[in-house]
């Protein structure tokens, strides 16, 4: 009796100690859930450049022009960059004109082809398969389309500037017109669309592989930007006289 009493006992105590560790189990990892949610959490809350919430491909509106930026493919993306330079290189370098450039590869290719297909008559092969070209007509007006709307758009803030509601709006868009002329007096057009075409293919790809590191300095400038805007609100802008649409918002 007295042996099965301190068996009974061992089981009991056997029993407790399992209930013990399996609550200390599920309490660890009801902990653990708590930290990976807690650091889900502080990463969604991690400052990101331009107050942005999606992804850098999102960011860059998706799709195929996206995946070309970013590097997706790295034959299309090597590839329009190599285009991009030879086209500059052309116009830059060698200093070619456009109207010449397209005349001597017209010249270029139809002299290849009319060669081509009276050869074949000699060789006894079949002439080449010259594709009939059309322009589709649902693109032409989908770019026509989406092209007028950001025109407009791009009026409607203008006047919205113009008409002196927002100076803040004002300054900057002054500021960013005024760097912008600095630009292109250093360069012509092509040179600065190909700076831009290039900054383009390299810029994001690199953010969006060291965002974690770029972002906390990023935040750290926009706070000086912000602090040295705030002073300059102070002295000078808060001086300005306010238009009359201000004025009667105000009454």
């Amino acid at each position: 009796m007295a042996e099965h009493e301190e068996k009974h006992e061992e089981s009991l105590m056997e029993k407790m100690s399992d209930k013990i560790h399996g609550h200390d189990s599920s309490s660890s990892s009801s902990d653990s859930d708590d930290d990976k949610s807690s650091k889900s959490s502080m990463k969604a809350k991690v400052f990101r450049l331009f107050g942005r919430e999606r992804p850098v491909h999102h960011v860059l509106g998706g799709g195929k022009p996206a995946d070309i930026f970013l590097w997706r493919n790295k034959k299309i993306s090597s590839g329009a960059l190599g285009v991009a330079t030879v086209i500059w290189a052309l116009f830059e370098l060698f200093e070619y004109y456009l109207l010449t450039l397209v005349c001597h590869l017209l010249i270029l290719a139809l002299a290849i082809l009319f060669l081509w297909s009276n050869a074949t008559t000699f060789i006894n092969k079949s002439p080449p398969r010259i594709p009939e070209i059309q322009i589709p007509k649902d693109p032409v007006l989908e770019f026509a389309q989406a092209l007028r709307f950001e025109i407009n758009r791009a009026f409607t803030v203008l006047r919205d500037i113009a008409s002196g509601r927002d100076l803040k709006k004002f300054l900057s868009v002054i500021a960013g017109l005024w760097v912008l002329s600095i630009a292109g007096s250093w360069c012509n057009f092509l040179t600065l669309f190909y700076i831009v075409f290039v900054l383009l293919h390299t810029v994001p790809v690199l953010y969006e592989k060291y965002e974690d590191k770029v972002d906390p300095f990023a935040e750290k400038a926009m706070h000086g930007i912000k602090k040295q805007y705030a002073v300059f609100d102070a002295k000078v802008l808060s001086k300005i006289p306010r238009g009359p649409l201000k004025q009667k918002k105000k009454d």
